[in-house]
């Protein structure tokens, strides 16, 4: 097999056990590492990769299925850790970060994140949506605003406003409210 292939072959499959990790939806809930592969179907229209940078990223119509975890965007760029002169990718703990850019919508559970650009940092498990009018949506609820912070093992979040729109919320609650 060629050069080329096998390095295609190689971070197509990093890629794929590196995502893995990020988007297995209860792992993602409860900010754990994914223990076990679970199949995963990327489509997109490029992948373009650098090895030596320790990067790849899938561009244009990105479209990443796992179970009931799915994650479309314009873009999406995965960093690899760089540890000392291994160039193999072994596993999911040898991500750095995954970067989505454009029209970012990330599905999970019963929630649905809209961003214009999403940045997920393995080591503190926190995930970041960013733009205007970043959304996270469960059922008739919704939280709105320019920055929205998800702190995966902490099991909360920050919303924060921009310079012209205020932060909003709308909570639906099944006891009696105020009155």
């Amino acid at each position: 097999m060629s050069q080329c292939r096998c390095y295609v072959l190689f971070v197509l499959t990093a890629t794929l056990i590196i995502i893995a990790g990020f988007m297995d939806s209860s792992a993602f809930a409860e900010g754990k590492n994914l223990k076990e592969n679970k199949k995963i179907y990327i489509t997109s229209d490029k992948l373009v990769a650098d090895s030596e940078a320790k990067w790849a990223e899938f561009i244009g119509n990105v479209r990443a299925v796992q179970e009931d975890t799915v994650i479309i965007a314009d873009r999406l760029k995965i960093f690899y850790k760089k540890v000392g002169n291994n160039s193999s990718i072994s596993d999911e703990e040898s991500i750095e970060k995954i970067v989505s850019s454009g029209n970012v919508k990330i599905n999970f559970e019963d929630k649905v994140a809209v961003a214009q650009h999403a940045v997920y940092t393995s080591e503190t498990g926190v995930l970041v949506l960013t733009g205007p009018n970043s959304t996270v949506t469960s059922g008739t609820n919704f939280v709105s605003g320019e920055k929205i912070t998800i702190y995966r093992a902490e099991d909360r979040m920050t919303v924060e406003s921009g310079n012209k729109e205020r932060v909003e919320a709308l909570f639906y609650s099944k006891e009696k409210g105020i009155e």
